[in-house]
């Protein structure tokens, strides 16, 4: 049995965004595996970045996965940041649903 080799595509300290490109990425049909998304608390003890949440998927899909991401991060930059009108809170532009208080974004 051979063992495929896994490579990071991502990072980051914001773990709802890393768990957005998870999702773009198992939409696409890419297998992924998170990874450090409970270490934050390590952080001082452990290197900083080696605590930040990760997205890894077999090495064969990286160049697909890597374009997924830029398409999807380079969409969400087209996005203003929005304010929830439900709660207030201040969202990506990434992101069409509030992570406080599961109302969606509204348009106009």
């Amino acid at each position: 049995m051979t063992t495929v080799p896994w490579v990071l595509v991502f990072v980051h300290s914001n773990a709802m965004l890393v768990g957005h490109v998870n999702n773009l990425l198992e939409a696409a049909g890419i297998r992924c595996e998170l990874r450090n998304m409970t270490l934050a608390g390590g952080a001082g003890e452990l290197p900083p970045l080696e605590c930040e949440p990760q997205v890894w998927v077999a090495a064969h899909n990286q160049q697909r996965a890597e374009q997924v991401i830029r398409d999807a991060l380079d969409a969400s930059e087209a996005k203003p940041e929005w304010q929830c009108r439900r709660c207030g809170e201040r969202l990506e532009g990434a992101f069409d649903t509030c992570w406080n208080c599961g109302a969606e974004r509204e348009e106009g």
